[in-house]
């Protein structure tokens, strides 16, 4: 059984209590010699100073809380941060003792018993016989008695000091946001979304590591880690920050594709007719026993047919930004599956290369179908296997052909080919002079 500890339920129910009074506002803790934040505090604060959230378990709490913590040195570093991303700070004095955090109870004040009596009324009765006036009593009445409670409430003066600097710190908050004039846009998209806050900084647990990041709208874009190249660039004044955005965030500047086209069913034009593609979504893998476990996968149905394969970063990007719809995707992904002419497309032989050296043939000796090159004086490439897909796809689908069957298993091959062939060249050249 977890052991109490007073102080940390002492902080929690001043975290608690203030939270309340001031949703819209971080709390910063000072504990000793550093500063602390909690729960939804922590994790907004994590993102803009790049510091590590780490948990805490607290007596009387079910789960562990999120904090976040700092030498209290570092203030001067991490508030203006804070500020300039527009929140609301209050810093506060952590209350250690759980007894100063109890109200005093209410106090009543009982009202003193009033009465109020009237005065006799005389009334003047005529009477037939002797006309004599008679004085009639009337019952004097009591007014019902008024009880008064007032209740006063004492808090403890360590809590109103903690609030009055609360208090303090949030007009101050205020009146600098007030007195802040609205950024104005380092760019705006196709989209039309305003880019602001693009700039570079250094990671506080690594600092030979920087990041870019930016705010779009007034979102904040995930730090992207930056090539030394780029970071010299930037530094010099000779990378703009609408050309880092080109480089870290490509998708974010592209435009947006319809919500039309991201609804199913869709149909693809396929070899021999329409294919309709019923499903598609991302998932990530979480089979252990897979090579491609805990990758993000792109999941295609098209009737009794289920493919999926791993989605590339710019592939996934481009999916989440919506500047790619699923046809576009299913083509780039799964084309080659579907036999599709398109998917062929971008394999392209290299510029004078004579295509009449290809050749795709079945090697007996495994009974398989591959494709080799020759290139005369430049040299031969090896036999490599093609899948059942290209198979089907050149000789039953005729989607594709021999050159590009050629381009997309030996293209490499050829080019260090092309390059030892040119460098003998160069090397007999200067050997005769």
């Amino acid at each position: 059984m977890v052991k109490k500890k007073e102080e940390d339920v002492g902080f929690v129910r001043q975290f608690n209590d203030l939270k309340k009074k001031h949703p819209d506002a971080m709390l910063l803790f000072r504990k000793g010699d550093f500063y602390e934040m909690y729960k939804e505090d922590a994790l907004k604060a994590s993102v803009i100073l790049a510091l590590k959230v780490s948990e805490k378990v607290i007596p009387l709490e079910k789960d562990p809380i999120k904090f976040l913590t700092f030498p209290h040195h570092e203030l001067d570093r991490h508030l203006p941060k804070l500020i300039r991303s527009g929140q609301r700070v209050a810093i506060c004095d952590a209350i250690d003792r759980p007894e100063l955090m109890k109200k005093a109870k209410a106090k009543e004040d009982v009202g003193e018993k009033v009465k109020d009596p009237e005065k006799a009324k005389k009334e003047i009765i005529p009477n037939k016989d002797s006309m004599a006036r008679k004085k009639k009593e009337q019952a004097v009445q009591e007014k019902p008695v008024k009880t008064v409670k007032t209740a006063v409430e004492e808090k403890p003066a360590q809590e109103k000091k903690t609030e009055a600097k609360a208090e303090v710190k949030n007009e101050q908050a205020s009146e600098t946001k007030k007195e802040r004039k609205p950024r104005e846009p380092q760019m705006i998209t196709a989209n039309g979304e305003k880019v602001t806050h693009g700039h570079a900084f250094q990671s506080t647990t690594n600092p030979a590591d920087w990041y870019f990041t930016a705010k779009m709208d007034g979102v904040q874009l995930k730090p992207q880690k930056m090539d030394a190249a780029d970071l010299a660039a930037y530094q010099k004044k000779e990378m703009s920050v609408q050309q880092l955005m080109e480089r870290y965030y490509p998708t974010k500047l592209q435009p947006k594709v319809s919500e039309e086209a991201f609804r199913m069913p869709k149909t693809i034009a396929g070899p021999e007719g329409d294919i309709k593609v019923e499903k598609f979504n991302v998932y990530k893998e979480k089979d252990e026993q897979r090579p491609d476990y805990g990758k993000y996968k792109f999941y295609a149905q098209m009737g009794d047919t289920k493919m999926s394969a791993v989605a590339s970063r710019e592939d996934l990007n481009a999916y989440f930004d919506r500047t790619m719809s699923p046809s576009q995707l299913i083509e780039k992904n799964f084309g080659e599956r579907l036999h599709l002419k398109s998917a062929y497309e971008k394999y392209q032989l290299p510029e004078g290369v004579d295509s009449k050296g290809v050749r795709v043939a079945k090697d007996h000796a495994d009974n398989k179908w591959k494709v080799s090159m020759d290139m005369g004086d430049k040299g031969k490439t090896n036999r490599h296997e093609i899948s059942f897909d290209d198979g089907y796809s050149l000789f039953k689908a005729k989607t594709t052909t021999r050159e590009q069957i050629a381009a997309k298993y030996l293209n490499t091959e050829i080019t260090g080919l092309l390059a030892a062939h040119s460098m003998k060249q160069e090397k007999t050249a200067a050997l005769k002079m």
